[in-house]
């Protein structure tokens, strides 16, 4: 759709109404709560296909009516489904050498880059109107459906030996959907796609942002097809229906090196599939990047340089505690020392580093594997996760007896930790001597830059809130990080908010980056550790020698613009 602007400068150009009208026009949507396209389309101001002319003339574009064309089918299905639907964007005519795209937003540029690289055609952009999108998008669902119906006789049949799968799966409608689903989840820069079967259909989801998004719903004839295609990606037994099963598969190109994780289980409806995407050639950030603060900094600092011990990053599955992981591994990372992993699944490659993967099936666990890495004369070890009593056993000697140990651990927050490793039966002394830093973390999504907006709480709401957190708290740690100057209120404070715009498909969220809080083991601590103290006392010590909590880095954040507090609310709770 238009926006406003844009709306403005059509209909004044157009001498369809004079500005004072428009203004009018325009407060009146406002307190309809309406659209301003919407509202002027429903007054009869001017017609849908009227008001996409007009642009295309105040734009200097072409504009083209879809519905009075004949799309070939192999030029439509140029741009995927999904892509199409999104972006509101249709290919409509193509040569050797160029392709004719109808859009409703021209000044998309990363879109046509994308279908540019894809299919190495020059992009010619025209105008179009919603409705005529809308025509277009109704031609993908009937030819791929068409398609779908004309797959072999009994793709439907449950009973099918592995040689019929296998042809199944080469089928071109089966191909062109899953190499899509692929290209399309890149592209988004999803962390995870979900097929899911239903009794009628099947849905596609996908996790953008650490939030699921429906991407399409295909016909329940494409399922067995979709799945054997899959499972011959990631070479898994095609027939096998009734046990799950893991494999991963890469896909390359001059743009992209990424692996998919796989995984299938048995469901009801049929075989649910869930990919995730690990990106082999992610950019490894730095510590600042990541979103730590200075103070939190300075800490994180100065225990990765200890000679020996143990640090431990913590949260539940998806807060970015490997990131976080190979961070400071990167940062360690030189010539003078041997770094060993042990990881389930290798999720990036790291130069210089002994990566070695989990393999249950042949008895190779994080405790064999950690205890094989002791004779391998390591400075700095790295377990994937801390997940029984033995791993915790034998990484706690490691770091004891002169190593550098890094690994994760599920816990809420950082002082849970402690007793966590307590209920492993890891003896309090050990815990004491032997871990030098816990960094908690969650990850939030990042406001949209290109829609942000400001706002100031009201009294209600900061009265809601301080139900849910120690407001004076939060606020003096911002006077101590120097957030904020003294005696600041909440009301007084500004935050921000995304509108929702194009870009982040009007989600007003693009990105996501953590909040974190990182306990010191200190000799106070220490001493409580030993005289096993509540998680309440070592948390209030905690605090007491000035840890950022999680909400507080949260807030921190939201005051400057890089999330909001109601994301801060939504991954905080417990």
């Amino acid at each position: 759709m238009l926006n406003a602007q844009q709306i403005k400068d059509i209909i004044i150009k157009s001498k369809i109404l004079k500005d004072a009208d428009f203004l009018k026009m325009e407060k009146e949507a406002v307190a309809a709560n309406v659209k301003l396209e919407d509202y002027l389309l429903d007054k009869k101001i001017i017609t849908q296909a009227s008001l996409y002319e007009n642009a295309a003339k105040v734009f200097d574009l072409s504009f083209v009516n879809i519905k009075d064309l004949a799309i070939r089918k192999d030029v439509l299905f140029i741009i995927p489904e999904p892509v199409a639907s999104t972006h509101g964007l249709i290919a409509f005519e193509a040569n050797d050498k160029e392709i004719k795209l109808a859009t409703l937003d021209p000044f998309n540029l990363e879109i046509f880059e994308f279908i540019k690289k894809k299919t190495g055609l020059e992009p010619i952009i025209h105008l179009t109107s919603p409705d005529g999108i809308q025509f277009a998008l109704k031609q993908y669902h009937e030819n791929l459906k068409a398609e779908i119906d004309n797959l072999e006789a009994g793709a439907i049949k449950e009973q099918q030996s592995g040689e019929d799968l296998k042809k199944l799966a080469a089928d071109l409608p089966v191909v062109r959907i899953v190499d899509t689903l692929l290209e399309y989840a890149i592209f988004e820069d999803a962390s995870d796609i979900h097929i899911e079967p239903e009794e009628k259909e099947i849905n596609v989801r996908y996790r953008i942002d650490g939030i699921m998004r429906n991407v399409m719903t295909l016909p329940k004839t494409a399922q067995l097809g979709l799945i054997a295609r899959i499972k011959i990606l990631a070479n898994l037994k095609v027939d096998e229906h009734r046990l799950p099963q893991d494999g991963r598969f890469k896909v390359n190109n001059k743009d992209y090196k990424v692996s998919f994780r796989v995984s299938i289980i048995p469901t009801f409806d049929g075989e649910k599939i869930v990919m995730r995407l690990l990106r082999e050639k992610a950019q490894i950030l730095n510590l600042e990047q990541l979103g730590f603060q200075p103070s939190q900094l300075e800490i994180i600092k100065r225990n990765i340089n200890k000679p020996h011990g143990m640090t431990l990053v913590t949260g539940p599955t998806g807060s970015g505690k490997t990131t976080t992981l190979y961070t400071v591994l990167n940062i360690l990372n030189t010539p003078e020392v041997n770094i060993c992993t042990i990881e389930d699944p290798i999720e990036y490659r790291m130069p210089h580093v002994n990566q070695s993967q989990v393999n249950t099936k042949v008895g190779f666990n994080f405790a064999n594997g950690l205890r094989a890495f002791l004779r391998q004369d390591p400075d700095i070890i790295m377990v994937g996760e801390i997940r029984d009593e033995e791993t915790a056993e034998i990484a706690i000697h490691s770091a004891m007896t002169g190593h550098l140990v890094l690994s994760t651990l599920h816990t809420n927050n950082a002082t849970n930790t402690l007793p966590r490793l307590s209920d492993m039966g890891v003896p309090a002394f050990l815990i004491a001597t032997t871990t030098n830093l816990i960094i908690a973390q969650r990850l939030v999504r990042k406001i949209c830059t290109n829609c942000i907006q400001s706002y100031k709480l009201d009294h209600q709401t900061v009265v809601d809130l301080s139900k849910q957190f120690n407001i004076d708290s939060i606020l003096d740690t911002m006077e101590r990080e120097k957030i904020i100057p003294e005696n600041n209120g909440m009301e007084d404070l500004l935050f921000y908010h995304g509108k929702g715009c194009k870009q982040c498909n009007n989600t007003g969220f693009k990105g996501r980056i953590g909040i974190y809080e990182t306990l010191e083991i200190t000799q106070n601590i220490s001493e409580l550790i030993l005289k096993k103290a509540t998680e309440n006392e070592i948390r209030a010590a905690a605090v007491e020698q000035n840890m950022i909590t999680m909400v507080e880095d949260g807030f921190i954040k939201a005051k400057n613009g890089i999330t909001t507090i109601e994301e801060i609310m939504r991954v905080t709770k417990e």
